[in-house]
């Protein structure tokens, strides 16, 4: 494994986590239990939602919620709205619960669907839209509710790298009738893996229980199933490391936004070559990531990506076009040039890592690096 100094995630698990652990190892359970529901009360305390459901990945929780609107009159085969540049999992979820993906372009400035786009990619068979809150940057999120009211569409919030972002002083995840969350060990909040959906909706909290368990049904007959469901349960292990995630979430978020300021300060005198990304009006950023945008978009970000990951930053492309820059998507029928600004960032953009555990001395070395990408004399 190569020696990164700059990583996109590090874990240490401390007392509550070992607590926690040892609880599970104690009652001999390990499986969905005490632990999971102590993580969900709290997950739902911390950031004032109403309910929260864990379940056993990111990607299961977007699949979960998606098979969730079967039971609110949407058919197999009927499209949910969704930016076409974004994380693999926010189409795999769609396409799992047995829906289509309707694809639509991004703004380049803030990397999240754009929202003058979204009516003309509605159809009769358009029964949702699910956003993504790119790399923790709050999407248009009022714009488009208002297109969902006018068309009858659901709003589903991939809120995965938006741990605790804000928009008005509201956190993500609690503007559409469910919000999205992985913990995975790159994000804010850590369970090693690990998801949950935010809803203020008790019929649809309840739908979510019953699908990550196979669609049983509640109550006394245990081998009852009402509907297709999948096993998407979190374990008690995980949420031990998840409890200790939350409760040191303040700490963590302090320390990934200071490397954030600092990073995007030190690289401003770089603002003619690169786009970088800031908190809008009234907008607080989830730091989850660094992510840049060559301006030069007939530039490839492979010599940075190449020039970075020589001096031990550990890179990532920024997703690019799901639709026409991946290949598993191609049975879709979209063809190059779709979905040019997602087209585009797939070839000029990437990100980093800024977690918690990086030194002032470490953010400097990230900075340092990508200037001495564009001026050469200038070595870290």
């Amino acid at each position: 494994m190569t020696p990164y100094r700059i990583s996109f995630g590090h874990i240490e698990i401390g007392e509550t986590g070992r607590r926690y652990l040892n609880d599970a190892l104690n009652r001999n359970w390990i499986s969905e239990g005490e632990n999971v529901r102590q993580f969900e009360g709290a997950f739902a305390e911390k950031f004032g939602y109403r309910y929260a459901v864990a379940t056993s990945s990111g990607t299961d929780a977007g699949i979960v919620a998606m098979a969730a609107l079967l039971e609110r009159g949407v058919k197999r085969g009927d499209e949910v709205i969704t930016p076409a540049l974004a994380f693999v999992a926010t189409a795999n979820c769609i396409l799992a619960a047995g829906l289509i993906p309707k694809f639509v372009d991004v703004d380049i400035d803030t990397l999240n669907i754009d929202p003058d786009l979204i009516e003309a990619a509605i159809t009769p068979k358009t029964k949702a839209i699910q956003v993504v809150h790119t790399m923790g940057k709050p999407c248009t999120i009022q714009e488009i509710l208002e297109i969902g009211r006018r068309h009858n569409l659901v709003v589903i919030e991939d809120s995965c790298e938006a741990h605790g972002a804000t928009l008005g002083g509201k956190v993500v995840g609690s503007f559409g009738a469910m919000g999205l969350f992985s913990f995975y060990a790159a994000h804010i909040i850590c369970s090693g893996e690990g998801g949950m959906i935010s809803t203020r909706d008790l019929e649809l909290a309840e739908l979510c229980r019953s699908i990550r368990s196979h669609g049983r049904r509640g109550g006394q007959l245990y081998f009852a199933f009402d509907r297709v469901g999948f096993n998407s349960k979190m374990n008690d292990l995980e949420a031990a490391i998840g409890l200790e995630g939350l409760e040191m979430f303040d700490w963590v978020f302090s320390a990934r936004r200071r490397h954030l300021l600092r990073l995007r300060e030190l690289l401003t005198p770089l603002e003619d070559a690169l786009i970088l990304y800031r908190d809008g009006p009234d907008e607080v950023i989830c730091p989850h990531a660094f992510p840049l945008v060559l301006r030069d978009e007939k530039q490839s970000i492979e010599g940075l990506y190449r020039h970075l990951e020589s001096r031990g930053i550990q890179c990532k492309t920024l997703f690019g076009s799901l639709p026409t820059q991946h290949s598993a998507f191609s049975f879709l029928g979209y063809r190059e040039g779709d979905f040019p600004v997602a087209e585009r960032i797939g070839r000029t953009g990437l990100h980093f890592g800024l977690h918690q555990y990086l030194t002032d001395a470490d953010i400097d070395y990230a900075a340092e690096s990508v200037q001495s990408y564009f001026v050469p004399n200038l070595r870290p």
